[in-house]
């Protein structure tokens, strides 16, 4: 089988799509070698390092047209490039799929993580929830067959966008196999003298943005007097300020520790060296933050009620998002009781196994062989 990705983000895109993107063609491109996978981007000038396999085949613009709009060509010029390789299907993994795909002879894919533009439309610029909306519903309606990274996604793709449940999929996303390596003392203690890092703390790791609430943990921790550090692992945004006002104001800088340029493959060790790591989101698509720390064999505390109980499973402690007293009962629950603490790190390793590379891949491959 011939398969062609977007694979735009897997080229320039660090953090949640790119890294969907690049596991998703690692994970095919590994468990299952004999199909070959073409690889479509604007550019690879300048890309993100990340190994291609040898049945992998980069594709980029070949008119001059396609060279010079390098979006246009993303959006609608590529159409002619994948007609022109007969892939059998093409995967749009990023929420969309090229206009005029429709009428290319070829199955078609598409991924959508999450519409959470629609539920919260007052964190999104109108000129950004307008895009949006016109490539995701248009993706949905012409795809073949729809990918939901959740049941909660799935639900809003039906509820939103009106699409056939039987068109939809729940495909989870898969935990890189870095987190599921349990490392030796001294390889924490390097990591930990590296950074300098308290001997205990909590972890929150997420962009620092509104949605992912990370007021709300320190606002839980300062009010409640629960005195342990915090690490923060994110990129910032402007809802940073607020946060960092609110820390100054408060005299907790000291408390709240901001880490910068952390290396990728430092990760696992900030993950096994915390108390437990807390992600108190008011939605998301799925939050593999929580799968991670899971796979890692750190406690998990995250928000009730939405898709990161499919990621947390049932042996993750859940708090009320909106409400700080909830999130400090959460904190307190699992730091003052170490039985519950070593329950929750057996049972959220043994659900972390529910999505290795090569089950996630597996679940990929069965869903594009029901298109024929």
């Amino acid at each position: 089988m011939k398969i062609a990705f977007d694979a735009k983000r897997a080229f320039y895109n660090n953090t949640g799509l790119g890294n969907y993107s690049r596991n998703t063609i690692r994970q095919l491109s590994t468990f299952f070698p004999s199909n070959e996978y073409l690889l479509y981007t604007p550019s690879i000038a300048k890309k993100i390092k990340f190994d291609i396999a040898e049945n992998c085949k980069i594709i980029t613009p070949q008119s001059f047209t396609g060279q010079l709009f390098k979006s246009y060509w993303r959006s609608y010029l590529m159409n002619y490039q994948i007609a022109s390789e007969k892939a059998d299907i093409y995967h749009g993994l990023s929420n969309e799929l090229p206009f005029g795909i429709k009428s290319v002879n070829i199955k078609k894919v598409v991924t959508i993580h999450d519409l959470i533009f629609k539920r919260f439309p007052e964190m999104y610029k109108p000129a950004d929830r307008k895009i949006y909306d016109r490539k995701f519903k248009y993706a949905a309606e012409v795809a073949d067959i729809v990918i939901a990274v959740s049941k909660q996604t799935a639900n809003d793709i039906e509820e939103f966008y009106k699409i056939d449940s039987d068109k939809i999929k729940v495909v989870y996303q898969g935990c890189n196999p870095l987190f599921y390596k349990l490392l030796d003392d001294k390889e924490k203690t390097t990591v930990k003298n590296k950074y300098k890092l308290p001997s205990e703390y909590l972890l929150y790791i997420g962009t620092i943005e509104a949605r992912k609430n990370l007021l709300g943990i320190v606002e839980a921790l300062h009010k409640n007097k629960i005195d342990i550090p915090l690490i923060v692992i994110g990129r910032k945004t402007a809802y940073f300020d607020k946060v960092n006002n609110y820390i100054i104001s408060n005299n907790l800088e000291n408390k709240i520790i901001f880490i910068d340029n952390l290396s990728n493959t430092d990760l696992p060790a900030f993950y096994q060296c915390a108390k437990t790591f807390i992600y108190p989101s008011f939605f998301e698509g799925f939050g593999i933050p929580v799968l991670e720390s899971l796979a890692s064999g750190t406690p998990v505390i995250t928000s009730e009620g939405s898709c990161l109980e499919e990621a947390g499973g049932e042996h993750s402690v859940y708090v009320n998002p909106y409400k700080i007293d909830s999130i400090a009962e959460g904190i307190n629950k699992v730091l003052s009781n170490k039985d519950l603490r070593v329950n929750m790190i057996v049972e959220g390793r043994k659900h972390a196994l529910k999505f290795t590379e090569e089950q996630v891949a597996k679940n990929l491959m069965t869903t594009y062989e029901q298109l024929f």
